[in-house]
């Protein structure tokens, strides 16, 4: 029973790590303006395999969470880093000027 679960958790960190990258590449599509109905409808068997593997792996008794060491994947392009703002001189004290006649 131990190997068919060792086997569930390496099945579910694949599935997870491919629906990862299947949402990127979705996400890309979509800021292209491209069309990304077969990756989506690819994510949705991929969720109903997690879904089964997951019962699978629940009713053998392992409520343990798997951890999966996950790339980040920003969703928006990073700001452009802010100008540090310059600070307003100080005024130096300058002596007063003295008329000569």
């Amino acid at each position: 029973m131990d190997n068919r679960i060792n086997e569930l958790r390496k099945l579910i960190r694949a599935l997870r790590l491919s629906m990862l990258e299947a949402e990127a590449i979705m996400r890309e599509q979509i800021t292209q303006d491209l069309e990304c109905s077969f990756v989506a409808g690819e994510i949705l068997k991929m969720r109903t395999v997690m879904s089964v593997l997951v019962r699978e792996r629940e009713s053998l008794g392992d409520r343990e969470p798997i951890l999966v060491k996950s790339f980040f994947i920003p969703r928006r392009l990073p700001a452009a880093p802010r100008p540090l703002a310059a600070r307003p001189a100080k005024p130096h004290s300058v002596p007063a000027l003295q008329c000569v006649q």
